[in-house]
């Protein structure tokens, strides 16, 4: 029987979630009728650099390959250069795009409004254009769910209201979806598929690809793992007084193989006869853990003991924010499979294979 080729364009794939997406999508290709074959665009920013500058894939996307057996397509492109964008949109003929790339970071987005603004949503309009002119009409938008704000209910649904954003990067986020939806109402014969979730946590189980923060981690558990290799002296809790079990904030954990398993998920619906338009999926396990809940787990996992000091809270944070993950799972199939005490054995299996990262060499 002859097999489907699909060319899938995976935007900041040689980062944290997209390199773990371009394994679980050459997973599926081994598995099922489809043969997806991923081009990745990096343009590094949030990634280890290749060995000769660029030429070369990444250190993330070499291990990729090791992994899956696959001999990697790799561009260094920065999606705000449309010439060079499309450059590769006429090497290839893309089926679809994953869209990962972009500046990610929280509290830098606070100090560099413009810059958040200027890279996430140029570099957006720039692959949608791109895309308009070649063809290319099925994206994944990896959006995540600081679009919804200050939670109303808990769990939060997709139908929450969403816009009340308290930092430039989940504004760009929110303001992408709007792109992308727009497009949808416009263009009848573009889909696109909106994903919203929180923390990505843990590392493929081989323990040779993981999170690799530039600079302090801005997350949790990253930095909870380096506390426990010893790269940071210990982990600041941000108040314990909230109407929580422990008093720490309360938050919704997904393990990046199950994230990178629902982004793959998605691919099937543009495979439907008729065009799917814009919708919107949560992913999550549809519960939540405290911060104190975390550096148990990983004390577990890791058989150290986490060093922590409790200090004021930060300003705008909330007692707990999760997600409903239901509709994901009666349309796209989504089940998030692993548990707290896989992302912490995972994350931990990658710190310590990999103390300095990336840079530790080969693990």
């Amino acid at each position: 029987m002859s097999r489907t080729t699909r060319h899938v364009l995976i935007t900041g794939g040689a980062g944290y979630i997209g390199s773990h997406t371009v394994v679980e999508l050459l997973a599926a290709s081994r598995s099922g009728p489809i043969d997806y074959v991923p081009v990745i665009v990096d343009n590094l920013c949030n990634s280890c650099e290749a060995p000769d500058g660029g030429i070369m894939a990444p250190e993330s996307v070499i291990r990729v390959g090791d992994i899956a057996g696959w001999d990697p397509i790799f561009h260094k492109v920065d999606l705000c250069d449309g010439d060079a964008l499309r450059e590769i949109f006429k090497k290839y003929s893309f089926h679809s795009v994953i869209h990962f790339a972009g500046l990610k970071a929280v509290g830098e987005s606070v100090a560099l409004p413009l810059r958040y603004y200027q890279v996430n949503l140029i570099a957006t309009m720039t692959l949608m254009e791109v895309m308009e002119e070649f063809g290319v009409t099925n994206i994944i938008f990896s959006s995540s769910a600081t679009v919804y704000g200050t939670p109303q209910k808990l769990p939060i649904p997709e139908e929450h209201p969403v816009g009340d954003c308290t930092n430039p990067y989940g504004k760009t986020k929110y303001m992408i979806e709007n792109f992308l939806a727009d497009q949808c109402k416009a263009k009848k014969n573009w889909n696109a598929v909106l994903l919203r979730y929180f923390n990505p946590v843990g590392a493929h189980s081989s323990g040779r690809i993981g999170e690799d923060p530039k600079g302090a981690p801005n997350n949790l558990m990253p930095y909870i793992s380096q506390v426990a290799i010893g790269r940071r002296p210990f982990l600041s809790v941000f108040g314990n007084d909230y109407d929580t079990p422990d008093g720490t904030g309360v938050r919704d954990y997904i393990h990046v193989v199950d994230l990178a398993v629902g982004h793959v998920a998605s691919l099937q619906l543009f495979e439907r006869s008729e065009p799917t338009g814009c919708v919107t999926y949560n992913l999550g396990t549809g519960k939540g853990y405290s911060v104190l809940e975390m550096v148990a787990a990983m004390e577990k996992a890791s058989g150290i003991t986490i060093a922590y000091k409790i200090v004021e809270r930060r300003a705008g944070d909330v007692a707990s924010v999760y997600g409903d993950p239901s509709k994901a799972t009666a349309d796209l199939g989504f089940v998030a499979s692993k548990t707290l005490e896989d992302m912490c054995a995972d994350t931990w299996h990658w710190q310590k294979g990999n103390p300095q990262g990336y840079n530790t060499g080969s693990a």
